[in-house]
């Protein structure tokens, strides 16, 4: 199976317009980007795919030791950049992708050409002179319950993540996005996932970034987001109204408002 076929790529709006990548986050697919990709299809190639394990990728190509880092996930995003012949695309990138962006853009740096990053967190674990928005144990606690019984933690977790409880149905979607995954595999990613920590590969991205902040972040509280704009080199920090983790879901015209005027601000750039 070619590279495109393993990731359940498809590929949207105007061949030879800037491309845009868009990079899912823990426990969803390309679908959660389905309130954001009209927006941009008359005047930018589309590209959406499934990380290997999730949706409608090859889920037999899930290989623990190759995705027992974010490293193995950001190789996969250069393979596929690749194999697309996309020339200098914008990275949109949730949760953990945003590190697995960050990532490849450090092993690749003439790859993108801009990288939109949706609550990015480069470490989720509190640190010295670090806030991250957990201590060690809760984590551990947290990565117990999850290998006690996944689904229980998907139910408890989603509606904490996607943090609308006025709009209970988007955590009720979270959730059945999270227990859609095979459970090993959601069990296994969400270890490297939670306990990653990118601090150290910030600096040496020179690809300039959007940081997209939401407000009342269970998962990047406001500290995190100063720190990405300190340790990356070309950043800016754009603070949303929306509430949650996911604000492509819960306020999609913000999101996109934001994303138009980063790209907005790029060099214009034809491909053929």
């Amino acid at each position: 199976m070619n590279v495109l076929a393993r990731h359940n790529v498809r590929r949207l709006g105007a061949v030879g317009h800037r491309p845009l990548v868009f990079a899912h986050g823990y426990g969803c697919d390309q679908q959660v980007w389905q309130h954001i990709t009209p927006a941009f299809e008359a005047d930018h190639e589309l590209l959406l795919f499934d990380y290997v394990g999730s949706g409608g990728s090859d889920t037999s190509a899930y290989d623990r030791q190759r995705h027992g880092s974010l490293e193995g996930h950001a190789r996969d995003l250069i393979a596929l950049c690749e194999a697309a012949g996309l020339q200098r695309p914008v990275l949109v990138a949730h949760s953990v992708s945003t590190m697995v962006g960050v990532l490849a853009a450090r092993l690749r740096p003439d790859l993108f050409e801009g990288l939109a990053l949706v609550a990015p967190n480069p470490c989720y674990i509190n640190h010295p002179g670090y806030v991250g928005g957990f201590e060690r144990h809760d984590v551990d606690d947290l990565m117990d319950v999850l290998d006690q019984n996944f689904f229980s933690w998907a139910r408890m977790m989603a509606p904490v993540i996607m943090g609308n409880p006025g709009r209970p149905e988007l955590g009720d979607a979270l959730a059945n996005s999270f227990c859609s995954v095979d459970p090993s595999i959601a069990r296994h990613f969400a270890r490297v996932t939670f306990l990653a920590d990118h601090r150290a590969d910030l600096p040496q991205v020179h690809t300039p970034c959007l940081l997209m902040q939401c407000t009342d972040d269970a998962l990047a509280p406001p500290a995190v987001g100063e720190y990405l704009q300190h340790a990356l080199p070309q950043a800016e920090l754009v603070q949303l109204a929306a509430t949650g983790h996911c604000p492509h879901l819960s306020a999609p015209a913000e999101t996109t408002a934001a994303l138009q005027r980063f790209l907005a601000r790029l060099p214009e750039r034809a491909v053929a």
